[in-house]
Formats: structure tokens, C-alpha cells, sequence
């Protein structure tokens, strides 16, 4: 396994189907909104599925040990990130399932067919760009804020992307929903499930998970509240059996 490793970097074990997966500490290692992400994705038996902005490839491996999808895309804009993520397929052997591609969201189209997609995911920059960044070149700041794509951008690659009743998953912040919903139906893409995550069953919820169909018929439905920890600080029951934490 150390024959996939380059400096600062190690693995991880996903538990799940035996899966690992390549990090470096200094760069961006994926949380657990990706991992809630993957347990909220629905992928179809037999699906095309593509995650925007895969980061080291966290989702496509999740929703291959997860799902029936026929193939996963991966797409990344930074080169050090692509790499990791298609050493970390190779790693587990998934060559033929799973691919990484190195482009820019902004550019999704010139990159893969219209209407090609059943399912797209996304974990976008929660922050808008500017607040708060000390390097827009850093690999965090690019993780966290929205540097080189606003979620306008991923929206409007989505709604090209996907076929008519195909879905969007997304995992975001609260504070940002109102925007989130009217970008999503400017681009045909109708939010149809929502489920609110909380820390504590008495904090403020810190994560929203949506999903949003395109071209689908208004009427959203929304979901009991995903909570991580119980009053004594360990994870929910929930969160054990259903995301293996």
C-alpha cells in the first residue's frame, strides 16, 4: 500500500467494503458532511453518477460500497487533489469503475456530454470568496470558499449536465438556504427532499442535505432531523448504524 504514497501523505480506512483512501494532512482531508452526503444520495441501479469537486475521491468510493451505480465520475480542479484521488481508486482496484478527471467546474460541459448524468453530487465551498481567506492558491481556502466556482456555477453545470429527472445531491450550510433554494429552481432544478443535521438535538443545525431534480414537479419534502450526538456527547444510534461512525 505505501507504493501509492507520495510525502505527508497517508491512508485511511473508509470501513466500509474494505475501502482505503489517500490524505495529506497539509492539503484537505474530507469530514463527515461527505460521508452524511453519501448516506443521503439515492443512486438508481445501473447509474451514471458524477461528483463535482470530488477533492482526494471520498464520494465516488463511498457510493461504490454504497450503491448499484454502473460507473462514478470524479471531477477535480486541482491537480494535487486529481492525483491523489486516482491513486487512491487504483489503490482499491477500481480502475474500471471509478474515474477522475482533472477540470473546472465552470467547464463541466466542454468535458462530458449533455444530459449524461443520472445523478450528480456535490460538497461545495460553504463561504463565499473573499471572507476570511488568507491564500486563495491554499488548498483548504480553495475547499472551503468559493475561489475558483460559486454555487451559481455548479447549478448551472448541473442542470446541463444531468438528464430530465435526474438529481442533484448537495450538502451545505443552514445559513444559506433561501439562496440555495432560488438558484436551484432558476436552473430547473426543483429541491425535492431536505434533511437539516445538528450537532445536539438542542444546538442550531450546522448542515443542510438537499435534493433537487431536474425538471421535477414543486413539492419538497422534509426529512426528520439527522442529530449526531446524544446529550452525553456520543454518536446518536442513528449515526452508528446508518454511516459506521
Amino acid at each position: 500500500m505505501t507504493a501509492y504514497l507520495k510525502t505527508n501523505e497517508r491512508i485511511d480506512d473508509l470501513q466500509i467494503s474494505g475501502l482505503r483512501i489517500i490524505q495529506d494532512p497539509k492539503r484537505f482531508c474530507f469530514g463527515m458532511d461527505a460521508v452524511l452526503l453519501s448516506g443521503f444520495v439515492k443512486v438508481p441501479d445501473g447509474a451514471e453518477v458524477l461528483d463535482m469537486g470530488t477533492g482526494t475521491g471520498i464520494l465516488p468510493l463511498l457510493l461504490h460500497a454504497k450503491t448499484g451505480a454502473a460507473h462514478l465520475t470524479g471531477l477535480e480542479i486541482q491537480p494535487e487533489s486529481a492525483d491523489m484521488a486516482r491513486r487512491s481508486v487504483a489503490m482499491n482496484g477500481l480502475e474500471e469503475k471509478i474515474d477522475i478527471v482533472e477540470g473546472d467546474i465552470k467547464e463541466a460541459l466542454n468535458l462530458f456530454k449533455l444530459s449524461s448524468f443520472d445523478v450528480i453530487t456535490c460538497n461545495p465551498p460553504y463561504m463565499t470568496g473573499g471572507t476570511g481567506i488568507v491564500n486563495p492558491a491554499d488548498a483548504k481556502a480553495i475547499a472551503r470558499h468559493e475561489v475558483l466556482c460559486t454555487f451559481r456555477d455548479i447549478a448551472a453545470q448541473a442542470e446541463k449536465l444531468l438528464k430530465t429527472g435526474g438529481s442533484l445531491f448537495i450538502v451545505h450550510r443552514p445559513n444559506r438556504l433561501s439562496e440555495l433554494c432560488v438558484t436551484l429552481t432558476e436552473f430547473h432544478l426543483e429541491p425535492k427532499r431536505m434533511r437539516l443535521v445538528y450537532p445536539y438535538a438542542e444546538k442550531e443545525a450546522e448542515m443542510v442535505l438537499i435534493e433537487a431534480v431536474r425538471r421535477g414537479k414543486r413539492g419538497m419534502r422534509m426529512e426528520k432531523p439527522l442529530i449526531i450526538f446524544d446529550e452525553d456527547g456520543n454518536y446518536t444510534s442513528e449515526i452508528k448504524r446508518d454511516y459506521g461512525f
